[in-house]
């Protein structure tokens, strides 16, 4: 009975613990409850915007070369050996300053066998027109003085011809020594080849030896040495043909000058002839008439005029042996040395204007409509990191590539400071569109449904602040700001981040993170100012 007891009262105290802990567990549920009511009814920690008045400005990036706008190869339009030739890349020239002299005795004496010419032309007029007066005497004077000019251009045509083929046989003897030295070349290639060949061979042998034990390192190491002198002498002896073959296309080309002047020359010798022949006949033929005596007079008249145009051409000649700078600048490229052979229209030196330079860009179709002269651009460098350089659209071609549709872009910059230099490596961000004095938000407040683009404005309400939906017409666009069109004012605050999604009506509470200050209006580079 006792024991009944004890076990009755057990069971009474265990159930007493299961109803109390209930009763507890349901009392912290309530709690929770209660707290999970709080937090849901209490306003959402957000950050907010302002809208400003700022400027948006759209760039379109391209990477370009550095250019000169004015690169001059300065040739020669005569031939000849250049005397004087002393600068080289990177000199700096001035506008006038003497580049390069061509040897000028040749067209020197040109000038004074036109002289010479002009002179007796002048000279035969002058002797007609003294005997205009004395028809008879003048006329048997004027056959006289014919025939010795028919003899004077007979013996000069063949002074001509023969100095035309000393002129010729001594180039072709130069064309045929400069074939002698190139063939000596050759066979210098083909003994320092054969000499190389049985050098390697040599080493080869010695190699053999040495693996088997039977030479020294020493020997391998002289061996190996001279196939590195064979392969050298192998070297210039093609140096040697190079310069070779060279010294023949020049003997070849001043053979053709020869050629071609000596025929000119013998062309206008027969010239010559042929006018004083038919300045005779015509004395012989007006022997007793006045008007041809004086048709006689005008033909020597146009023998001085065409004397003197001779002369004013082998003068332009003259003129031609001294090349000056047509720009002030550097220059940046030598193809010749002093002393070698110039030929009309082969560039001697490469000149080019450096205190103004451009940078070339190519644009696609979508954003060449955009482009136009005077279109402001910036300017980075690799090469000068930390530098910008501001510039303008100078040239801009209408015409497309074929091959890659890209329109070819110029921005010219000033390089009074020396900074930049041809063939750089440019990056240009190029402004093409500029938005004035517009409504802008950050971009992260603006959001977008099926409806459209909204934002959530913040209003001030019965128990704090109110974010409401508001629907918006957004407009152009930079890397952080959006602007809006309609539906949004200066000043007015926004939602831009938020823990949970803003709904219609709910409080919600400012916890900073948006841009601070109130309306304002930008610089054009992201930052504001007071409007």
């Amino acid at each position: 009975m006792k024991r009944w007891t004890y076990v009755l009262l057990a069971v009474l105290v265990f159930a007493s613990l299961v109803g109390w802990r209930l009763a507890q567990k349901i009392e912290e549920n309530k709690a929770v409850a209660g707290m999970r009511q709080m937090r849901k009814n209490a306003p959402s920690l957000v950050s907010t915007d302002t809208a400003v008045i700022r400027d948006i400005v759209k760039n379109f990036d391209a990477t370009g070369t550095v250019e000169s706008p004015q690169n001059v190869k300065i040739a020669s339009k005569v031939s000849g050996r250049i005397d004087y030739l002393t600068l080289r890349e990177g000199d700096k020239v001035k506008r006038g300053q003497v580049l390069v002299r061509i040897d000028p005795r040749q067209i020197e004496a040109e000038v004074t066998r036109q002289q010479a010419a002009l002179a007796e032309a002048q000279y035969r007029l002058a002797q007609a027109r003294m005997t205009q007066n004395s028809t008879n005497v003048g006329v048997n004077a004027q056959i006289r003085q014919q025939k010795a000019s028919v003899t004077s251009a007979e013996a000069d045509m063949r002074q001509v011809k023969q100095n035309y083929e000393a002129q010729q046989a001594a180039a072709n003897a130069g064309v045929t020594d400069a074939q002698a030295r190139v063939n000596n070349a050759q066979a210098g290639i083909r003994s320092a080849q054969a000499n190389l060949d049985n050098a390697q061979a040599k080493l080869n042998r010695i190699m053999d030896l040495y693996n088997q034990g039977f030479v020294a390192a020493q020997d391998v190491d002289d061996a190996k040495a001279g196939v590195s002198v064979q392969e050298s002498a192998l070297d210039i002896a093609k140096g040697q043909l190079n310069s070779s073959n060279a010294q023949l296309d020049a003997a070849k080309q001043q053979a053709q000058i020869v050629k071609a002047k000596g025929k000119a020359d013998i062309a206008a010798s027969q010239a010559r002839v042929e006018q004083a022949r038919a300045a005779l006949d015509l004395a012989d033929a007006n022997v007793s008439q006045k008007s041809a005596y004086a048709q006689s007079l005008s033909a020597l008249q146009s023998g001085v005029e065409a004397a003197k145009a001779s002369l004013r051409s082998a003068q332009a000649q003259m003129a031609d042996t001294v090349l000056v700078s047509p720009l002030d600048g550097y220059v940046t490229g030598r193809y010749f040395d002093q002393g070698a052979m110039a030929t009309p229209g082969q560039p001697i030196l490469a000149v080019q204007f450096l205190k103004q330079i451009w940078v070339s860009i190519s644009v696609p179709e979508e954003i060449s409509a955009l482009v136009h002269i005077g279109q402001p651009a910036t300017v980075t460098l690799d090469a000068l990191a930390g530098r910008r350089f501001t510039g303008a659209v100078v040239q801009f071609n209408p015409a497309a590539d074929p091959q890659n549709r890209q329109f070819m872009v110029r921005i010219s910059l000033d390089n009074s400071q020396g900074l930049l230099k041809t063939g750089m490596f440019a990056r240009v961000s190029l402004e093409i569109e500029h938005g004035r004095d517009l409504v802008c938000v950050s971009k992260e407040a603006v959001k977008s449904d099926k409806d459209g683009s909204y934002v959530m404005v913040v209003e001030s309400g019965k128990h704090g602040e109110v974010a409401h939906r508001r629907a918006i017409t957004t407009g152009m666009a930079d890397v952080d700001f959006i602007s809006v069109s309609q539906g949004l004012e200066p000043g007015e605050k926004v939602v831009m981040l938020s823990a949970f999604p803003v709904k219609e009506g709910a409080l919600i509470m400012t916890g900073g993170g948006g841009r601070p200050g109130g309306p304002g209006k930008s610089d054009g580079n992201g930052k504001r100012g007071q409007k």
